[in-house]
């Protein structure tokens, strides 16, 4: 077992562990921590606790501090700066007349390097740019191409859901999501209802999957050949969310279908294809 604590850098970001150093910390603390990219400032999302070996990756970094009042003082001036520069990159990409739309800027926490994040629809030459910029802030200069689900983790707003967006609330990392998952979940796809104001499809997509899945296991689709408490009987609708199926009884061809409890029915063959099927629904669009 090793001690770590869990720090992030931005609201909504990733967390990483560290080797707390001997310091013991609470969720929400300031602590200027070495990283990869050199001494950063960073919020612990949880204080000291033990984990598995195998949970992480050595040797961790260390923190270097509890951050002081000098440290924040530090970080705000340089949150400050950084729209500023925001401003003057702004003004070099217009009169370049470079395609690119400038993101978000990051000052390094030593002030040693300036971080400028852009999307482009292609590969954009910036090696002018770098120039302008490098003679203007007098430091090293870095411009970084990110993709349209990162522009919105970034910059945030409200979703059609009404909520602020769960990339730059609460998701820590991006996760796969396909047009499989809203077939799947009997969604429109429509894509203006399934996708996100990023324009890829909706993260909220994937949160159910799993659970869409199983139903697909246990729930026999449409077609499936059925015992039933009434007799046999095919099924001709799967209530996923229900876990109940609609079946017309083989010795009723004609007469109306009954609805079941999946648990009251036991499956004689499955028209199920593979892992798992999904079933013709009539569900309400969403």
């Amino acid at each position: 077992m090793t001690e770590v604590i869990m720090v992030r850098f931005k609201e909504g970001g990733k967390v990483y562990y560290f080797d707390p150093a001997g310091n013991k910390v609470e969720a929400g603390q300031a602590v200027v921590v070495e990283t990869a990219r050199g001494v950063e400032l960073g919020e612990v999302a949880t204080g000291n606790r033990m984990v598995a070996d195998n949970e992480i990756v050595s040797p961790l970094k260390k923190v270097v501090r509890i951050a002081s009042a000098e440290d924040k003082a530090r970080a705000a001036e340089n949150r400050r700066k950084e729209k500023e520069a925001l401003r003057v990159c702004q003004e070099c990409i217009a009169r370049r007349g470079l395609e690119m739309n400038l993101v978000d800027v990051e000052y390094a926490f030593d002030g040693s390097k300036l971080l400028f994040y852009f999307t482009a629809d292609g590969r954009v030459d910036f090696r002018e740019l770098v120039k302008d910029l490098a003679g203007i802030f007098r430091m090293r200069i870095e411009l970084r191409q990110i993709g349209v689900r990162d522009e919105a983790k970034m910059l945030g707003g409200l979703s059609i859901c009404g909520r602020p967006f769960c990339c730059s609330s609460f998701l820590n990392e991006f996760h796969p999501v396909s047009i499989k998952m809203a077939k799947e979940q009997s969604m429109s796809l429509n894509p203006v209802k399934i996708s996100g104001t990023c324009g890829r499809l909706m993260c909220c997509l994937q949160y159910e999957q799993a659970a869409y899945e199983d139903l697909y296991r246990r729930v026999p689709p449409a077609n499936s050949i059925v015992e039933t408490p009434d007799g046999r009987g095919t099924v001709t609708e799967a209530l996923l969310l229900k876990e109940c199926i609609r079946v017309r009884l083989d010795k009723a061809p004609e007469g109306p279908e009954t609805v079941y409890p999946v648990a009251r029915c036991t499956v004689i063959k499955s028209a199920a294809k593979g892992k798992y099927a999904p079933a013709k629904t009539d569900y309400p669009q969403e």
